[in-house]
């Protein structure tokens, strides 16, 4: 019974947001022809178009980190006079972002996996991996050795594998 609720609620919604706007939203015919005859909304739309061009731009570009700063201090000098020089706005105007942790180590990951590459190897050499190594080397030769003296004969595999 319940799922069949949300159901009818989910559908409802959409109708109604179909609805809102068909008669309301940007596509509606009353405000394409309002839009066309007012000046004052044709300036209003072409700066919200410009602003939607600047945030494209920032968001396909590298920028510093005053970034936050600077858009901070343009967006408090459009303020009225009154909040313009309030405290607030004089914190608004220098705030910086603060980047993440992980944006913040970045610089040092590969002193990082130097560090861990050397205590790897460290580890391996105290544990006796790479003398194993060697034992399972000659041990290898020493099988192919016996596998050329049983094919070829024992003064053939000599020749191929001096001792």
């Amino acid at each position: 019974m319940k799922n069949n609720t949300n159901n009818k609620c989910t559908s409802v919604r959409k109708w109604l947001f179909k609805a809102v706007s068909k008669h309301a939203g940007f596509d509606a015919e009353w405000i394409q022809n309002h839009v066309a005859s007012c000046p004052r909304c044709q300036r209003r739309l072409a700066a919200a178009g410009r602003v939607d061009a600047a945030f494209s731009l920032i968001k396909s570009q590298p920028h510093n980190l005053d970034l936050l700063m600077r858009a901070n201090e343009q967006a408090v000098n459009v303020l009225k006079h009154s909040l313009r020089y309030s405290a607030k706005a004089d914190k608004l105007k220098c705030a910086l972002p603060k980047p993440k942790i992980s944006e913040r180590c970045l610089k040092y990951r590969n002193s990082a996996l130097n560090a861990a590459a050397c205590l790897a190897i460290l580890f391996l050499m105290k544990t006796g991996v790479f003398s194993s190594m060697d034992k399972f080397q000659s041990e290898g030769q020493k099988v192919i050795k016996n596998y050329y003296a049983s094919r070829v004969g024992q003064e053939m595999a000599d020749d191929i594998f001096p001792t």
